[in-house]
């Protein structure tokens, strides 16, 4: 079958033993784009030289969406962001409902109020603007919050993909994270034509483990061709660790969704 994705692999999570620049290099030799977390602690510079080609990273340094300052905050430490994506080329900046502190909730809420949802939807509107001018994307990701971040109030894909709908600004997409998706809703052959173009990225996982597709639950297969019968054809990251050796688990990642 003909590959229809663009296939990107996070740098954070495999090849650990390496450096991330020569993570970053490895993963664009074996074909894929490349993902990235946090830019601020990189030499930008040294991964632009290894010729790769990024797909995604973490859009901001501080704030909270759901919070009228914090949501301010996201904003402004966005600049940041974008700045050091005009460094690597990188068309999409990932940012969450709630600021994570390594990977937790820096301030855990545990219910979600109205005036959480409007903050949430000033500040994506807000970050959209600052996406047209900078020709960036930013993508709202969604968690679960029953094993990696708890606290992180309008985490759901359900409440992520309202928002990205209420705010309908092109520069704001969703990065459906379906490794997060299976383990707070499920659903996720549903999920994918639900999403449909308000989806800027899919990342994905297999569970338990978020390890890659192959070792978990999810039959990723099923998947892909729902996400081609919906007619996507932008990136699929695999976010995920890898089961054992780093390269076997890039090639199943690549069976899977070829």
């Amino acid at each position: 079958m003909t590959q229809t994705f663009e296939l990107a692999v996070c740098a954070e999570m495999v090849f650990t033993d390496l450096d991330i620049v020569e993570r970053t290099r490895q993963i664009s030799e074996l074909g894929f784009s490349v993902e990235i977390w946090s830019f601020d602690d990189k030499d930008l510079d040294a991964l632009a030289a290894t010729g790769a080609r990024f797909s995604s990273m973490t859009g901001y340094l501080h704030g909270d969406l759901y919070d009228a300052d914090g949501a301010r905050e996201v904003v402004r430490t966005a600049e940041a962001a974008i700045k050091a994506a005009a460094v690597l080329g990188v068309p999409r900046l990932v940012v969450h409902p709630g600021e994570l502190v390594a990977g937790q909730a820096a301030r855990p809420q545990y219910r979600a109020t109205g005036e959480m949802w409007l903050s949430a939807l000033r500040g994506l509107e807000a970050l959209g603007e600052l996406g047209a001018d900078a020709g960036v994307t930013f993508c709202l990701e969604n968690l679960n919050t029953i094993v990696d971040h708890p606290g992180v109030p309008l985490a759901r894909a359900k409440d992520t993909l309202a928002l990205i709908e209420a705010v309908d600004h092109p520069n704001v997409k969703m990065m459906l994270d379906l490794y997060h998706a299976q383990i707070g809703e499920g659903n996720l052959v549903e999920l994918v034509r639900r999403a449909g173009s308000a989806i800027g990225e899919i990342q994905v996982a297999d569970v338990p483990g978020r390890c890659e597709p192959g070792t978990g639950e999810i039959h990723y297969p099923a998947v892909a061709k729902a996400l081609r019968d919906s007619g996507y054809i932008g990136p699929v990251g695999m976010e995920a660790y890898a089961s054992g050796d780093s390269v076997a688990a890039l090639e199943a990642f690549r069976a899977a969704f070829s």
